[in-house]
């Protein structure tokens, strides 16, 4: 029999259905689940310290972040409640808005050069937004679901929930590639937000409380990141206020994360490994 292997915290593979870990997600209290026991790997894990809280619009259903420019981009889902915004770090406060169609369901954000893009779930429809005005500026179809969205210096980055990144033409959106996502060996599922730092993806892990770092051009996993204390500290009772949300100022060195729904937006720092 085929299908998820769930690794004590939640973290999917794909492959021979063979129980790993007792500790399995429970859909009836994953923020309580996630701040559970580690996975059982033997990739590193990586503790991240809180350097500042800000505050976070807690009716944002958070699916893609980035900072540009001084300002946080935020992109949201939900039919009827999608949009695209610039968002004050110090107190979360929308400054301008664009929304997307309402039934379309937004999802993961990236900016390509002056222009941000932004993904919908089951509609195979990108929207392309001025970076400084939030303006349309056209759209582009593409193939399968959309979930997270990045950018490296050659294009777009995309994951679609599987165990696979999309590379992806930044003009057109056509598919150039993809890779599979492996943790020691053996195929990582529900991959969701995306960030592009210092070379590699970070990735939000859907319904856990750990990020992963992706090596893009291998796919294999190098380290996890564990912000289950986050997760704990904002105990979110809503099964969908789930960790989700990375955004890098590259120019400062800091690194974002939120969640959907959440009231805070944390600025963490990774600890370097031993």
């Amino acid at each position: 029999m085929f299908g998820r292997i769930t690794i004590a915290a939640g973290l999917a593979f794909a492959g021979p259905a063979v129980l790993v870990s007792s500790s399995v997600l429970s859909s009836a209290a994953p923020a309580r689940v996630q701040a559970a026991a580690a996975p059982d790997v033997r990739v590193p894990m990586l503790s991240a310290t809180i350097v500042a809280r800000y505050p976070h619009d807690r009716t944002a259903f958070t699916e893609g972040l980035l900072w540009h420019d001084g300002a946080l981009y935020e992109s949201t889902g939900q039919e009827r409640q999608s949009d695209v915004r610039r968002v004050s770090l110090a107190d979360g406060k929308i400054l301008a808005k664009a929304r997307i169609d309402p039934a379309q369901f937004g999802e993961g954000l990236a900016l390509w050069k002056d222009q941000l893009v932004s993904l919908t779930w089951h509609d195979g429809i990108a929207h392309r937004w001025d970076v400084r005005t939030l303006k349309p500026k056209g759209q582009n179809r593409y193939t399968g679901e959309g979930w997270g969205l990045t950018s490296d210096a050659r294009g777009f980055i995309q994951s679609d929930g599987s165990d696979s990144l999309i590379l992806r033409d930044p003009l057109t959106l056509a598919e150039r590639s993809r890779v599979a996502v492996t943790i020691d060996g053996r195929p990582l599922r529900d991959i969701n937000e995306l960030e592009y730092v210092h070379g590699a993806v970070l990735a939000n892990v859907w319904h856990t409380g750990f990020l992963v770092r992706i090596d893009p051009a291998t796919g294999k996993v190098t380290a996890i990141i564990d912000l289950r204390p986050l997760v704990a500290e904002v105990a979110a009772t809503d099964r969908e206020a789930v960790l989700n949300g990375i955004a890098w100022d590259a120019k400062a060195d800091r690194l974002f994360v939120t969640g959907k729904y959440w009231p805070t937006l944390f600025e963490i720092k990774i600890a370097t490994p031993r």
